[in-house]
């Protein structure tokens, strides 16, 4: 560019010392820098990697769609933000779960035929067959489920969200979690600890067993435990856990404590003999608070996903062969990839990749309302599996926060001076920038029914988004102004 204030005529005088902003491939930066230039790089990519359609879409939804769909999206970050679900009672499945057949068993994750369930959902679905007294062995449940004898569905499809491999029958009991401010309620089951049970893809006869338990003891005195007090405020619990460390999602320590201490005073005024079974249960299973949030979160994220427009994520699943994601302004489709491996995985014994299943769970929903990955900035126990050290968990954290549209005004991370987690899961971000989220996981045994192998970190696939986002724009007609 000239200068115009130069007199005609006149030199050019360069400066003597250079600084320079870098854009984009580093090597240019560092060349510069190699001959003592002071060079300040700026990390930059071409939006949605140069996919024309993908850029055009993000044009439409940046652009002339963005009046509408800000005000969708703030719309739904409030209903994320100031949901207060509360655990009110448990109750059978056929009772209260909407949609609940007699023959009906709920999986994980988007609709899959029955053909191509992995084999740890297949054995739990044989464990929850048998559970419910409609076969006496593993084949004979594959025999009837596979005559079409049984009807399967996405638990997702029936207000209700389910762990790892878990799959639900009509009499299994489960957590009702309402949302008065939505007027809505949603469904999880009994958490069912550590161990070879059906969650964790067994199909043992102890493991049947051990649903029939939950059924008859732990199901019926949870409710009467209940009853003997107010409603629990889930997101309370979670909120002070994630200052105690926990993430909600891979480390619940802290928040089963807190809730075991609320239930405490009430079980003890049980009259039932069996409430040492029952406490015995609560104290061994650190991870019973993570049903409760799945079901928090799904109620929270079904009120958020009856906004339309907004380009929030308000779904994400997977059952262990695919991989999905929802939104409120795409009503009921899924958008689906195959399920992703677990990765930056540590592993139980002798135990390695070659023994892990793909990811898998409904529990992928807590990452939408501000835990999970979002508070692994909380967690030194989150921190081992990215690094080891509190900087590479800190780091997980604030790659959240460039895909999502606001902070949580709840959870908050002492880590970084109380800061709020990322709240909002932005499908426009997420393709612009190519960074999925990271989810904290489980990892279960691929062929063998030998229940968890380890655990890790699952990367969201991208392809579920960029779907989303090109099904989004199409309801608003991209139209090119430079004309």
């Amino acid at each position: 560019m000239s200068d115009t204030s130069r007199e005609p005529g006149s030199r050019v005088v360069l400066p003597e010392q250079v600084s320079v902003v870098n854009v984009g491939l580093p090597m240019f930066g560092e060349a510069l820098r190699a001959q003592g230039v002071r060079v300040v790089d700026v990390a930059w990519r071409i939006p949605a990697g140069g996919d024309e359609a993908l850029v055009q879409a993000l044009t439409q939804l940046y652009g002339p769609a963005a009046a509408t769909v800000e005000a969708a999206n703030q719309q739904v970050i409030r209903r994320l933000d100031e949901a207060a679900p509360a655990w009110v009672a448990v109750r059978p499945a056929r009772e209260v779960v909407p949609g609940m057949g007699e023959r009906t068993i709920l999986h994980p994750g988007p609709p899959l035929a029955w053909d191509r369930f992995c084999d740890p959902l297949r054995r739990s679905a044989h464990a929850t067959v048998i559970a419910e007294g409609w076969a006496a062995s593993p084949d004979e449940a594959a025999a009837l489920i596979g005559r079409g004898d049984v009807e399967l569905a996405p638990a997702n499809h029936h207000s209700a969200a389910l762990p790892m491999a878990t799959t639900l029958g009509p009499s299994a009991p489960v957590l009702v979690v309402q949302n008065e401010q939505g007027g809505n309620t949603a469904y999880a089951p009994l958490n069912q600890g550590s161990g070879r049970w059906p969650w964790l893809g067994a199909d043992t006869n102890e493991a049947v067993a051990h649903l029939h338990w939950l059924r008859a003891v732990a199901g019926p005195l949870l409710n009467e435990t209940l009853r003997n007090g107010d409603p629990i405020d889930v997101f309370a619990i979670a909120a002070q856990g994630v200052q105690m460390g926990d993430d909600i999602h891979m480390r619940l320590q802290a928040s089963t404590n807190l809730l075991i201490r609320a239930l405490l005073p009430r079980l003890v005024a049980l009259g039932d003999s069996r409430r040492t079974e029952l406490a015995r249960f609560l104290s061994e299973n650190y991870l019973f608070f993570l049903n409760l949030a799945i079901a928090a979160a799904k109620a929270t994220t079904d009120w958020a996903a009856q906004v339309p427009d907004s380009t929030i994520v308000t779904g994400m699943a997977r059952n262990g062969t695919t991989f999905g994601i929802r939104l409120g302004a795409t009503g009921d489709r899924w958008f689906e990839a195959p399920a992703p491996p677990v990765e930056d995985a540590l592993y139980r014994g002798d135990f390695g990749p070659a023994d892990a299943a793909p990811d898998i769970g409904d529990s992928a929903i807590i990452e939408l309302v501000g835990l999970g990955g979002a508070a692994a900035a909380a967690s030194p126990a989150v921190a081992g599996f990215v690094g080891g050290r509190m900087s590479d968990a800190v780091a997980r954290t604030q790659e959240v926060a460039r895909v999502c549209a606001a902070r949580s005004s709840r959870f908050k991370i002492p880590q970084l001076d109380f800061t709020g987690t990322p709240l909002g899961l932005d499908v426009r971000k997420v393709v612009e920038l190519e960074i999925v989220p990271a989810i904290t996981t489980g990892i279960l045994d691929a062929t063998d029914g030998r229940g968890q192998v380890g655990a890790g970190l699952a990367r969201a696939p991208l392809e579920c988004f960029q779907q989303a986002i090109l099904a989004l724009s199409a309801q608003h007609p991209y139209r090119d102004h430079r004309a």
